[in-house]
């Protein structure tokens, strides 16, 4: 096997694919990928999830090796369940702008001025946010979460108050939440969605709750990325705009063939017609295969950090009666 760093302009995608495919069955490694990630990666992997379903594979996983396609703070969740497996992320340059939002000293000032409430966090945050948390929720299982809580605890939720806004349109608890937000559910545009609806009125509209009120308002369905697609396989129609980031489009043009999607564009005139995480899309095939080669980037992180942080994310696992092995 070359030692050499693979370059797109040398090796054709097949190739460079099959190189991975080549490495992850010598190296035992798993590969785990984000709906978000670019679809060449996907076909790649060995699961495919949103990030639920990615932290309980991450749990249960047997490989040595976990290499995560998709952000920091997911790596970083795997690396808090998994301490003696090395984790790898092909690009320590794909962050989060909704975990960015929330820096952990600022947020700790926040919960020490609040110290009877209970501290929930949405996971798209840091390692750090999570051990100052008692529990971690993902859109999946957020409203689950919210209801376990005794009506007589007050809540702080972060770091997005979108999603907050809509557990509290839902559950009818009263929450303080932090002044965070995703970019990409937030750039959705009003006026351009008003006018495919107008165009297929026939199709439905599904939203991740991430998106703002207004948007979230004039939905048909709204779920996490997975319900998004599982929506889809249940419902009898046969053409939806899809409120989220476009990379989940892969797995639903794939799935649903004979269905028709349709990406929610965005407000920016000079930007794609769709909404994309730049930093999801930071992985490539290269980065990827790279990464299996060299072993790194490693997701490290400070052990007493790891311990806290595991807490919060045991009881989310166990809310959502799911095994899992640390």
């Amino acid at each position: 096997m070359s030692s050499s760093i693979i370059h797109a302009d040398k090796n054709s995608k097949h190739a460079i694919s099959a190189k991975i495919l080549k490495l992850k069955k010598e190296k035992s490694a798993v590969l785990l990928a984000h709906y978000y990630q670019e679809s060449s990666i996907q076909d790649l992997a060995d699961f495919v999830g949103d990030s639920l379903a990615l932290s309980q594979r991450a749990a249960e996983t047997q490989a040595n090796i976990i290499v995560f396609a998709g952000v920091h703070f997911m790596a970083e969740t795997a690396k808090i369940l998994n301490p003696s497996k090395k984790v790898l992320l092909p690009d320590l340059n794909a962050g989060c702008s909704l975990s960015d939002s929330c820096p952990p000293e600022a947020f700790s000032k926040f919960v020490l001025l609040h110290p009877k409430h209970v501290v929930v966090s949405y996971i798209n945050c840091s390692a750090e946010v999570k051990a100052m948390s008692d529990i971690i929720c993902t859109s999946s299982n957020a409203v689950k979460i919210i209801q376990s809580i005794p009506e007589d605890r007050e809540i702080i939720f972060a770091p997005d108050k979108n999603l907050g806004n809509y557990l509290m349109s839902i559950t009818g608890r009263k929450m303080l939440l932090w002044e965070g937000a995703c970019v990409v559910h937030e750039a959705f545009s009003l006026e351009k969605l008003g006018k495919l609806i107008l165009e297929h009125p026939e199709a439905k509209l599904l939203v991740h709750p991430e998106s703002e009120m207004p948007v979230l308002k004039m939905a048909h369905f709204v779920g996490s990325t997975k319900a998004l697609l599982d929506f889809a396989g249940k419902d009898n129609s046969n053409k939806y705009l899809v409120a989220t980031e476009a990379g989940i489009l892969h797995q639903m043009m794939k799935a649903y063939p004979t269905k028709h999607f349709i990406p929610v564009p965005v407000a920016e005139e000079n930007s794609c017609a769709c909404s994309e995480c730049a930093f999801m899309k930071v992985n490539t095939l290269e980065k990827l295969y790279n990464c299996l080669l060299y072993e790194k980037p490693e997701i490290l992180l400070d052990e007493d950090i790891r311990r806290k942080a595991l807490v919060p994310l045991e009881r989310m696992l166990e809310i959502s009666n799911q095994s899992y092995a640390v």
